[in-house]
């Protein structure tokens, strides 16, 4: 399903695609969604920590899974999927994997429902996505960041096995705030894989 030593896209369309786990799937976002992202980020706590508008209203999920998700895709910039199960299609969160300015460097971000939360769906889909970052799009490095006090999503990333790196002040914009954050960083060679650069650790 990876093509282990795939060149970063090249053009600036990026075709969107699905990526299966053992009970997930990650499938682009469609219009068909609306109704559940709007449920979903009803969530207090999708709003606390996220940088999803609040109060969240339909337009926004509308905007969302029809303008946002194609959008990213479109310009190569940020790759948005739904996070389904594969027997039911049951809708248990999102998972974004951004472009950051260093080559070869992308952002992980995701939120899960609340009631399908404490289940691993979102570790298992953050290890497809990562491996997929690593192979399809040629990444070097998959960085983690969250408010510091998101313990679930602290959760989540060191479960995933994300290396805690520390905390940045200011290291976040949400909601016209900023906010000091917590990063972290996933490597090829921590899911056994080749990079695309040689890396050099610090001795």
């Amino acid at each position: 399903m990876f093509a282990s030593n795939a060149a970063p896209p090249q053009n600036p369309y990026m075709e969107p695609i699905t990526l299966a786990s053992d009970r997930l799937l990650l499938r682009p976002f469609t219009g068909g969604d609306t109704d559940a992202i709007h449920a979903a980020c009803q969530d207090p706590d999708i709003q606390r920590w996220t940088v999803v508008p609040s109060p969240y209203s339909r337009a926004d999920a509308e905007l969302f899974a029809k303008k946002l998700c194609p959008g990213g895709w479109h310009d190569d910039s940020m790759y948005n999927f739904a996070v389904v199960l594969r027997e039911s299609g049951a809708l248990t969160g999102a998972l974004g994997i951004n472009r950051r300015n260093l080559p070869n460097t992308y952002e992980v971000g995701f939120w899960t429902a609340e009631e399908h939360r404490g289940r691993g769906y979102t570790t298992e889909a953050v290890l497809t996505a990562a491996r997929w970052t690593f192979t399809a799009l040629g990444g070097d490095r998959l960085e983690w960041r969250a408010e510091v006090g998101n313990l679930p999503s602290r959760a989540v990333a060191l479960r995933a096995g994300f290396r805690m790196e520390g905390e940045q002040r200011s290291g976040l914009l949400n909601k016209g705030v900023r906010r000091d954050s917590w990063i972290g960083a996933l490597l090829p060679s921590d899911l056994g894989l080749p990079g695309a650069h040689a890396y050099l650790p610090a001795p």
